[in-house]
């Protein structure tokens, strides 16, 4: 179960990452629901209204340095309840966390790069692939891809680093009015955040472009219940079962 933890973790920290970079001193009346503050002040209301929020849907994708892409869609809400997909290198992974249950269902690749050395991986592979396999909800993996709270710290966790970004002017993102956000950082990036103009000002996209490792995320569907399906238990594999059997996923 590592590789999902690690994927998830790496996508939504890079995702994220220009949110930790909001702000700055641009306090140009553009007008408009923000007129008068600050690209400082439209970001500190943005990371508060998104980290408040009772659920919101993420998608995103990070280019890696090696060519290789990461891409998590995801809806989860502060009960912990997730209802998604991760996917890596051409492998897939759809995962749900409800009922105090956590399920992953990985294809024949996920599980392959997932086992790779591990002693009996080969065998099971077979027992495992296109199966949910359940785990309790505070096991490791759980707690990182369906936990909200911890999705979203990235976004307050130096606020040193809202410095800079520049007031642009409104644009929309999926038929929804947002203010754009802009910084260029001394690496070469250009980090922009996308701020809802009407409503609670909710993220609505992030980007960076120009560095090492592009990626974008968009957020929407706030406050929209997260009520996964618990599968049928004719598709499920019990993790705690296969592990007691010394068949370890």
């Amino acid at each position: 179960m590592r590789s999902s933890r690690t994927l998830a973790a790496a996508v939504a920290g890079a995702a994220l990452v220009a949110l930790a970079g909001c702000g700055g001193d641009d306090s140009d009346d553009k007008g408009g629901p923000f007129a008068g503050k600050s690209a400082d002040q439209i970001a500190a209301d943005a990371v508060k209204a998104t980290q408040q929020a009772d659920s919101m849907h993420m998608k995103g994708t990070v280019q890696q340095s090696a060519g290789s892409s990461m891409t998590i869609d995801l809806s989860v809400d502060q009960s912990k309840n997730c209802d998604g997909t991760i996917e890596t290198a051409g492998a897939s992974a759809d995962v749900r966390n409800t009922k105090g249950t956590f399920y992953l269902r990985g294809d024949e690749k996920y599980w392959e790069t997932a086992l790779k050395g591990q002693p009996g991986g080969d065998k099971i592979v077979p027992k495992v692939a296109d199966k949910w396999v359940k785990a309790p909800a505070d096991d490791a993996t759980a707690k990182n891809v369906c936990d909200k709270k911890a999705l979203t710290a990235a976004m307050d966790k130096d606020k040193s680093e809202r410095k800079g970004m520049k007031k642009g002017s409104t644009t929309t993102v999926d038929g929804s009015e947002a203010i754009r956000l802009t910084k260029k950082t001394s690496g070469g990036e250009t980090l922009t955040l996308y701020v809802a103009t009407e409503g609670k000002p909710y993220i609505l996209r992030t980007t960076s472009t120009g560095g090492k490792e592009p990626n974008t995320a968009t957020f929407s569907d706030y406050g929209k219940s997260v009520s996964p399906e618990e599968p049928a238990p004719g598709e499920t594999v019990d993790l705690q079962k296969l592990a007691a059997s010394g068949e370890k996923a």
